[in-house]
């Protein structure tokens, strides 16, 4: 049986490159998608299989989960998303709850779909992507931060419950991602010294392979030279 992976956010600036990379190493890949505009970055494929799906509701992420099938072998969760503010005394309440949503709630919700199938096979891999921020915080971004420790938390707790199942659960932490969206957001900046997609897809793959499978648990920096 051809193992299948589903990659969330698998059309975005990182997810196209992810998508991309497991299909090249033998993969059927789901990915679920909103907007029609998102479907131009991938190209369509046999074992590509595209969802439109509301990864913030439960019923969706499950109709995913279903697409996946009994083949499910690894979760890979993108989607997510940085906003910048003003330092804590200045910010509501509410821009951390909208952080902690974004970064956090289609995880929850896709990989809680998902395990049946692993569990049912007992093998999987989940890997989630947080972010340098979450150890190394910065002035006017408590809020993503904060998400993206979350996102480390989630991580630990799968790892804690599900590594005796032969499930294995792993957090990679970008710095900077050479996407068009952030060179557009940083014309200035030096684009060198950011990661660029293809490296941190190649790390993901590994996780999820065999070759990760004595690794669960981990925080993994991807820096790059940033």
């Amino acid at each position: 049986m051809t193992p299948t992976a589903i990659i969330t956010g698998g059309t975005g600036g990182l997810g196209a490159a992810v998508t991309r990379r497991f299909l090249q190493d033998g993969w059927r890949v789901v990915v679920p998608w909103v907007a029609e505009r998102e479907l131009e970055r991938v190209e369509r494929q046999e074992r590509l299989e595209l969802v439109q799906a509301d990864l913030f509701d439960a019923a969706a992420a499950e109709r995913v989960a279903d697409a996946a099938g009994a083949g499910l072998r690894a979760v890979v969760n993108l989607v997510g998303g940085f906003a910048a503010g003003e330092r804590i005394d200045r910010t509501p309440v509410s821009a951390l709850e909208d952080q902690l949503r974004l970064n956090l709630v289609p995880a929850w919700l896709v990989t809680s779909a998902a395990l049946p199938a692993m569990l049912a096979a007992r093998e999987g891999a989940v890997v989630c992507v947080s972010s340098r921020a979450a150890l190394q915080p910065f002035a006017g971004g408590a809020a993503y931060a904060i998400a993206k420790r979350a996102v480390l938390g989630l991580v630990d707790a799968l790892d804690a419950e599900y590594r005796g199942d032969g499930i294995r659960a792993n957090a990679i932490l970008p710095s900077v991602i050479d996407t068009p969206a952030n060179r557009a957001a940083m014309p200035d900046a030096d684009h060198a010294t950011w990661v660029a997609p293809e490296q941190i897809a190649a790390t993901i793959a590994f996780l999820c392979s065999p070759h990760g499978a004595a690794t669960s648990g981990a925080h993994v920096p991807v820096y790059g030279r940033a």
